[in-house]
């Protein structure tokens, strides 16, 4: 089950592209935070959304919001894709287990073994305040979490 508005958003304890242990709890208190959970690095409408992501990155800083990015690859290949995108912001592995957290936002895919494109924007005190899932082949609209973010 997708966890929905209103719910308090599962912890949880990842590393990130560095190998850094990143938890959500981290920022509670101190600053939303957006978690963004997509397919795999390399791909198309992936590298498209995080690389917009990117380039507008000043629009969820401005907003002292933490930008999340959650995906089933190895650290190791996070650590290429974000070298070679010039990503700046943590891309976390949810590879081993593989999809423990994924499933815990209700936004894995047992079929495909991947996480779907699920977006959580949390805020300070822990509580998911909007989301939005899409299908793998859907890309989602970064206007919609600037939007959700003004309103918090």
């Amino acid at each position: 089950m997708v966890i929905e508005v209103g719910d308090k958003a599962p912890d949880f304890e990842l590393r990130d592209n560095h190998g850094a242990t990143v938890r959500l709890s981290d920022f509670r208190g101190a600053q939303n935070v957006v978690l963004l959970f997509y397919p795999f690095a390399f791909t198309g409408v992936c590298t498209g959304e995080l690389c917009e992501l990117r380039d507008n990155l000043p629009r969820f800083t401005d907003r002292d919001t933490r930008l999340l990015a959650v995906s089933n690859d190895s650290i190791h290949t996070l650590r290429v894709f974000a070298e070679q995108e010039g990503l700046e912001y943590p891309l976390l592995s949810d590879f081993w287990p593989h999809g423990e957290v994924s499933r815990a936002y209700g936004v894995f895919a047992e079929d495909k073994g991947c996480a779907v494109r699920g977006t959580f924007v949390i805020d300070k005190g822990g509580v998911v305040r909007w989301t939005v899932v899409n299908a793998l082949p859907d890309a989602r609209d970064l206007e919609e979490y600037v939007r959700a973010l003004d309103a918090l």
